[in-house]
């Protein structure tokens, strides 16, 4: 079993996307990737986004009521090791609540007994700039939240070594 290979990024949930993200691209000196409105992502460094803000009135927001942190994210090397960490949480009834390719990464999504979030993920793609170019393109504006997928059929497709993009996409 592997460990997390780094720290990836953390959303906040604000009621002032644009005022909240200007701020923190200020501080940070970051600079935004991608705009969509409801969300913006941004980051200071090669990581395809470090940090994102997020419309607390997004439809399918489950804590729509407050601003704060959403989540924070911690990265795995390789699909591999992302999968073989779902399965060793399964066996102990730790299951994600949701579970979504979202282009440039495929992500799990964790809450811990107080109800904090995680996000599990892996980057789908080898460099930054291939996740910049992604995040600059039509299929991403288009929708820049991503698709689900069941961590299960994944799991068995995996295994079975089908080419696991077309089970993700």
């Amino acid at each position: 079993m592997a460990p997390p290979v780094k720290l990836a990024h953390f959303v906040l949930r604000t009621s002032d996307v644009k005022g909240l993200s200007a701020w923190y691209c200020n501080v940070l000196e970051a600079r935004v990737v991608h705009d969509a409105e409801m969300i913006i992502f941004a980051t200071y460094d090669e990581e395809h986004h470090r940090i994102a803000f997020i419309d607390r009135g997004t439809i399918g927001n489950v804590d729509n009521d407050r601003n704060g942190v959403d989540h924070i994210a911690f990265t795995y090397a390789n699909l591999g090791e992302l999968l073989e960490c779902y399965e060793r949480l399964k066996i102990d009834e730790i299951l994600p609540i949701r579970s979504i390719n979202h282009g440039p990464t495929t992500s799990m999504y964790y809450e811990d007994p107080d109800g904090n979030r995680i996000e599990l993920q892996v980057d789908n793609f080898a460099t930054p700039e291939e996740a910049y170019a992604f995040m600059s393109g039509p299929v991403f504006a288009a929708n820049p939240i991503g698709v689900e997928f069941d961590p299960d059929f994944v799991l068995g497709k995996y295994r079975s070594g089908e080419l696991i993009d077309s089970v993700l996409n």
